[in-house]
This record gives C-alpha cells, sequence and structure tokens, in this order.
C-alpha cells in the first residue's frame, strides 16, 4: 500500500491530481496542468513536495571514511556546509543509487537518496559499514519541499530569520528559520534552475508550503507536480535511476564520470569499472528532426533501414521550453558525436533523430 506524504491533505485541496509514484501517492499535476508547471519554473518559481526522498545520517569516528569506501566521488575537499553528488556501485560497477551528501562536520553527514531505492539502500550501506560509526534512516523524521526558479531567492529571502540563505550552488544553511518554522536549507534542485531545496519536521511542512505558496503568488509562484519535475530534469538532461542508469549501467557509461575519482583509495565497484576499461556505450542526447515524441525503452538504429537495434532511449519527453522534442539513449561510442543521424522506434514508426550535445536546456 501506498505511502501519504505529510501534504496529501494539501495536494488534495489544492486540486492535485494524485498517482502512485516510489511507494507513495502524490501528485502529477495540479489544475494549471504540466506544461504551465513547467514554465513557471523556467520563469518565475514552482513549489514541490518532496518528502517522499530519503534521508540517512552517518556519524561518528569513521563516517568520512565509510563515505569513501561506499560512494564512487571524492570527499577529502568537502568543506562543512556544502553538498556534493556521487554515484554509490555495487562491486560490478552498476549503480545502487545516485545521492546527495551534506556536511555538517568531519563525522557527521546526511545522505538524501530517491525515494524508491531508501530501504534498498539503507540496507546496502547498513550491511557495507566499517569502523566506528552510527548509522540511521531519518526519512520519517523529515519533510521536503523544492522551490524552483529564478524568483526563488526574491520570494524566500523576505521569510528568513536566525542567519543567510546559502549563496553558492551546492551549499547549504544547517539552522534557519523560514516563516518561523526551522529547516535546513539548500542551495540545490533537480530542474535546471536555480532554487532551495527546505527540510523540516513533517508536523511544520504543511504550514511552510502555505506560507511559502502564499508569499510567492504575487510573483506568479504556483504548485508543481511529479509530471512538471520529469520535464524540467529532461530538458536539463539530469539522469534518473532506473533511467540512465541502474545496476546493469555505470556511472562512466551514462556521462557521471566526472563523479567517479578513480585515483582515490578503492571503493565499491572501482575494480570493475577499471576492468571494463574505456566503456563501449555512451549517454547522448538526442532531438527529433521528425514529429513525434520518444518515450523510455525505444530501441535506436543506425538507419531507417536497419534490422538491428544499436541502441535504446532512456527516458523521452516534448521539452516545454525549448518546444521541441528529445530523448537520452545509451549508444555505442562511435554513433555518439554530435551531428550523427540515428533513427528511434516509436510504436512501429522509425523517426529520425540528431545526436546533440547535453544538457538540451541551460539556464
Amino acid at each position: 500500500m501506498e505511502l501519504k506524504t505529510p501534504l496529501y491533505d494539501a495536494h488534495l485541496a489544492a486540486g492535485g491530481k494524485i498517482v502512485p509514484f516510489g511507494g507513495y501517492l502524490l501528485p502529477v499535476q495540479y489544475g494549471a496542468g504540466v506544461i504551465a508547471e513547467h514554465m513557471a519554473v523556467r520563469t518565475k518559481a514552482g513549489l514541490f513536495d518532496v518528502s517522499h526522498m530519503g534521508e540517512l545520517m552517518l556519524k561518528g569516528k569513521d563516517a568520512f571514511r565509510n563515505l569513501q569506501h561506499l560512494l564512487t566521488n571524492d570527499f577529502t575537499t568537502m568543506a562543512a556546509g556544502d553538498c556534493r553528488y556521487s554515484p554509490m556501485c555495487y562491486p560490478t560497477g552498476g549503480v545502487v543509487d545516485d545521492l546527495l551528501v551534506y556536511k555538517y562536520a568531519d563525522d557527521d553527514f546526511l545522505l538524501v537518496v530517491n525515494a524508491s531505492n531508501r530501504h534498498k539502500d539503507a540496507e546496502w550501506i547498513r550491511s557495507h559499514l566499517l569502523g566506528e560509526v552510527d548509522f540511521k534512516d531519518i526519512s520519517d523524521q523529515t519533510a521536503q519541499l523544492a522551490l524552483q526558479g529564478p524568483l526563488a531567492h526574491e520570494i524566500l529571502a523576505p521569510l528568513v530569520s536566525g542567519g543567510a540563505l546559502p549563496e553558492k550552488y551546492y551549499s547549504f544553511a544547517p539552522y534557519l528559520e523560514i516563516a518561523g518554522i526551522r529547516c535546513l536549507v539548500s542551495r540545490t534542485g533537480y530542474t535546471g534552475e536555480d532554487g532551495y531545496e527546505l527540510y523540516c519536521a513533517p508536523e511544520d511542512v504543511t504550514d511552510l508550503w502555505n506560507q511559502l505558496l502564499e508569499a510567492g503568488e504575487p510573483l506568479g509562484l504556483i504548485p508543481c507536480g511529479l509530471g512538471a519535475r520529469d520535464t524540467l530534469r529532461l530538458e536539463a538532461a539530469m539522469p534518473l535511476y532506473g533511467h540512465e542508469m541502474d545496476e546493469n549501467i555505470t556511472p562512466l557509461e551514462t556521462g557521471l564520470g566526472f563523479f567517479v575519482k578513480m585515483d582515490k583509495e578503492d571503493f565499491i565497484g572501482k575494480a570493475a569499472m577499471a576492468a571494463q576499461g574505456k566503456p563501449s556505450r555512451k549517454r547522448v542526447g538526442l532531438k527529433l528532426k521528425d514529429r513525434g515524441i520518444a518515450r523510455e525503452a525505444c530501441s535506436v538504429y543506425a538507419s531507417a533501414e536497419a534490422v538491428e537495434a544499436v541502441g535504446r532511449t532512456t527516458s523521452g519527453t516534448h521539452c516545454p521550453y525549448l518546444g521541441y522534442a528529445v530523448a537520452m539513449a545509451l549508444v555505442p561510442v562511435d554513433l555518439a558525436a554530435p551531428g550523427t543521424a540515428l533513427w528511434i522506434d516509436v510504436r512501429g514508426r522509425r523517426l529520425q533523430a540528431e545526436v546533440v550535445r547535453l544538457p538540451f536546456y541551460k539556464r
């Protein structure tokens, strides 16, 4: 049975269309529709309920050692107040999940993981802990909102007390009051826009949600659902677990090599990725030339007549802001150069597409 976030009743009251996602009942859209919500985030601001995400704590003398062992990125240069992205891999090099790390102190870290992977991730981490470390799943004690868009700062700044909003991208302020509610506030997001993510107690999140919407209404802030969250992340070419990466796709294949530090000491998956050598396939962006929309799991061909597929799409949509259809796909590296023509099978029709540089959209 799906769970409800603390904002479930607020979503119903706002006209949210509820669907199951990641084990939760969440709004896919509100009355304005996905396109209007997408455009609000690109031009003004949108507010998302992301309380379904998982939050895990690593504390203790060996917390840093465990991060270095579990995750592919290097956290040596990370300062208190920084956030850092990283994949977490199986010994085979495939991906357990991708996540964000928040550093409170040298022995105190918050990990934010994907909702559908929360329990799997917690069990994986728990079974691979080293030394003296305390590990807790605090997801049920944490609610999260994402305020995204070019006007996010203008909306949020007047509501802040007890400190200053984080200025640097991928940094956070651990203890702020937003409209009188204690929050952790980070300058992060999953939309390709500037914005903030706010963590608070579940019993406070409805009040926070309402006060943010009220404060932002004159500036065009509207509530946004899962539909716009997906079109925004895809337009910005942000990978999604279960699509651009999974247990059979390594971070190197999906274009996340920057976050895989092969020169650091051993981490889970390092030996397998080293043994595999240079990847034979690569995540690419495709801009459709023919009319139509390619979704995930469409076969990709090197020509209109080819019998054997050379790859598959991992995500696809029509981009409301850009005004055309795009997809991401895994294809052989010799077909990954920008300008390469490829064909996508969409329900029996071969649609021509062109490999383009990622991201499709950059603010």
